[in-house]
């Protein structure tokens, strides 16, 4: 059994993989995040250092707490260093198919043996990235979505050798960090959430496209209606117009 506190090694110091890696050090949990551009490791951590200043502000969190957070976040330059004695490695780079398999392969000579190799992939099935390793029985797709804390929900799908003590035991991560686990039941390219809200992107710019409507009135429609503070284009460019087609260029393959 994974124990109450862990060492989650992430992947990717991207908009996903600082939020993600900050997260987990919230909850308590002992966390390496690694990026190959330096660049990317310093963005990730003044953002984490402004969300913790930024909670610190609203009363949210108090400064002790807020310190050990930042203890608990470790910035490592080398993958094989910030994998060692990893219990969860959890990968949050781009949305390209041969990137993550490189990724996955170096994860799994770096890794423990015991460790989990999760995928936060929002649209590539870890089906096509277990074979990057020799441990495909620990491979699965553990989708977080943005921001973490404001969206306390991860979808853990498995790839075709998944085992069920690995989907039991992600299980009990995601509560440990206060998120709620949904466990898409076979392989679905886009799993749950995005399934549909690609039904929901197209049709939106489809509106515009076709002169039915204003972005601005799409938004307003859908927040007025819903009772959210964003709507669907707005969402687009949170997550960014370029993860959006990558995403998309991946769901349109059958």
């Amino acid at each position: 059994m994974i124990e109450d506190t862990m060492t989650i090694c992430v992947i990717g110091c991207g908009s996903m993989g600082w939020q993600i890696a900050l997260h987990c050090a919230v909850h308590g949990h002992s966390v390496s995040m690694t990026d190959v551009s330096a660049a990317a490791c310093s963005r990730a951590r003044a953002l984490q250092v402004s969300e913790l200043e930024r909670r610190v502000g609203v009363g949210t969190m108090d400064r002790s707490a807020a310190e050990a957070t930042l203890a608990r976040l470790h910035v490592v330059e080398d993958l094989t260093a910030a994998a060692t004695g990893a219990d969860i490695a959890i990968e949050a780079v781009s949305e390209d198919i041969a990137v993550k398999r490189r990724v996955f392969g170096e994860m799994d000579r770096a890794c423990p043996p015991q460790a989990i190799l999760a995928t936060n992939s929002s649209s590539i099935r870890s089906s096509a990235i277990e074979t990057a390793t020799k441990r495909p029985e620990r491979v699965l797709n553990a989708h977080f979505y943005a921001p973490v804390w404001q969206r306390p929900v991860v979808e853990l799908m498995r790839g075709t050798r998944t085992n069920e003590d690995v989907i039991q035991r992600m299980r009990r991560f995601a509560a440990s960090i206060g998120l709620a686990a949904l466990v898409v039941q076979k392989e679905s390219t886009g799993f749950l959430f995005n399934r549909v809200w690609r039904a929901i992107k197209k049709e939106t710019l489809h509106l515009v496209d076709d002169g039915v409507a204003s972005y601005e009135d799409v938004d307003r429609a859908w927040m007025i209606v819903f009772g959210t503070t964003i709507g669907p284009f707005g969402l687009m460019d949170m997550v960014g117009l370029d993860v959006v087609r990558d995403i998309e260029l991946v769901l349109r393959v059958p």
